[in-house]
């Protein structure tokens, strides 16, 4: 298990969302501290804002994506694409792991509703996340090292 797995998860374990989780493993490595990460993956958590919509875990990982790929220049249409494209790769491969990326269908309850509040309140409601914390920053490693390669073979 990678150094970034074990503090996403150790994050998770200490009640961070998995949009916290995720993005402040890595935010450190592009100049952004861990309390500064924490804020801005907040509102990502519980599919957004407990909305059951894209996972946190997701969401975290999208947001190291465009820290890594994102374009700056509004002019810079490769840059963007190539973006799209690894935000594209990642929800592929997640997908691939776990059939979806959205919340509600992943715990297979809908904390927006009454019955879904209800759900997310029994031990065990939130099982399933470390799982696809883990599945995101080893998604997001896989990706680093695959670009790593293809840049020295570029050379």
């Amino acid at each position: 298990m990678s150094t970034k797995t074990k503090e996403a998860g150790e994050l998770f374990r200490r009640g961070h969302s998995c949009s916290q989780a995720v993005f402040s493993a890595f935010a450190p490595d592009y100049g952004i501290d861990c309390a500064s990460a924490l804020k801005l993956a907040g509102g990502f958590g519980g599919g957004m804002g407990r909305l059951g919509e894209v996972c946190g875990a997701v969401s975290g990982a999208l947001m190291v994506i465009g820290l890594r790929h994102g374009a700056v220049e509004p002019a810079d249409k490769k840059a963007k694409e190539h973006n799209y494209e690894m935000v594209r790769r990642f929800v592929e491969k997640f997908k691939g792991r776990n059939g979806s990326i959205i919340c509600r269908e992943l715990l297979g309850f809908d904390m927006s509703t009454p019955e879904g509040k209800a759900a997310a309140g029994r031990p065990g409601s939130f099982d399933r996340c470390p799982d696809l914390v883990k599945d995101a920053v080893e998604i997001l490693e896989q990706m680093a090292e695959t670009d790593k390669s293809s840049r020295r073979q570029g050379d």
